[in-house]
């Protein structure tokens, strides 16, 4: 496959030396997150990675360009208030290069980019999934096709709690996705620990979800694994509450007419007002446990490779 890809030296050289290396993405930099805490996120995030024995690569389109690790200027490039940055999916990689645009990726985008320049994880806040109501609108999200058959794991804290969660488990078990709860039986919801719904299997140290990983491909077993690390429990918020304001969200989002891609950005801004900005905080802090997972179970998946 030729894809051009601007790597930075530093995750080239630990590529080069089978050193390990982190994805994150660029959505939450410039959709997920209100200026400035979106830009102290994205290079926190990176701080924690480093923190941790592994080297972080946030992957973007600048000017057309896929990059893979990109520059403090980058990261504020597309982090400003008036930057233009196209949401990009899957669907849209081309338009954004042969534009030569700006584009924030998505957790599917990262995924297909992470494994073009072979980068087998990626540390992220929550995944996208089925939506509620997905049984006339047919609103489901890439992640998890991409999930299916990209050779990348994703650790997140879940699924978002705006979604159906339910329906969403279901599709990530007809595709053959593992479905992997960090020290935890039950699928955590994002912004809470809770939910209705279980992993399939429970990991409770990053050696053993390395090894876990090991197996699946010595077994040839392509696509995908679901890392679910839940929000620390200091940060994590009491199921009743986070479900009233998503419940609200929701109403006014029905009430605008918000679909498709917009919904997301559109609801987690309308829940921050709804709480307050305290799931902004739970949001950035479910983040930064992410990174610090991720890069524990990348160091642990190098050793004896």
């Amino acid at each position: 496959m030729n894809v051009a890809l601007k790597i930075h030296p530093e995750v080239q050289e630990a590529l080069s030396k089978n050193q390990p290396v982190v994805a994150l993405e660029s959505t939450i930099i410039s959709h997920g997150m209100p200026y400035p805490e979106n830009i102290q996120t994205a290079k926190k995030c990176e701080d924690i990675i480093r923190e941790h024995g592994a080297v972080p690569a946030t992957i973007a389109i600048i000017d057309g360009i896929i990059t893979v690790g990109l520059t403090p200027d980058e990261i504020e490039r597309i982090a400003l208030p008036t930057a233009e940055v196209h949401k990009t999916s899957r669907r849209d990689i081309p338009y954004v290069v042969t534009s030569k645009k700006n584009g924030a990726l998505t957790v599917a985008a990262t995924m297909i980019v992470a494994q073009w320049a072979s980068i087998r994880f990626f540390a992220t806040g929550g995944i996208g999934g089925v939506h509620r109501g997905s049984e006339t609108s047919m609103d489901i999200s890439a992640d998890l096709e991409e999930l299916a058959k990209t050779d990348v794991t994703v650790i997140c804290a879940g699924a978002k709690s705006i979604l159906d969660l339910g329906k969403t488990l279901e599709y990530l078990e007809t595709r053959g996705v593992p479905v992997i709860g960090y020290q935890t039986n039950v699928l955590p919801a994002f912004y809470t620990r809770e939910s209705d719904f279980y992993v399939d299997f429970r990991y409770d140290t990053p050696e053993s979800i390395a090894e876990f990983l090991k197996t699946k491909d010595s077994l040839g077993l392509h696509g995908g694994t679901l890392i679910c690390n839940p929000i620390p429990q200091e940060m994590s918020f009491p199921r009743h509450l986070i479900d009233e304001a998503i419940e609200s969200a929701l109403i006014e989002m029905n009430q605008l007419g918000i679909k498709g891609k917009e919904t997301t950005p559109f609801l987690l801004k309308r829940i921050v007002d709804i709480t307050g900005g305290k799931s902004l905080l739970a949001n950035i802090a479910l983040v930064y446990n992410n990174c610090a997972l991720a890069a524990d179970i990348a160091k642990n998946f190098i050793k004896g490779h």
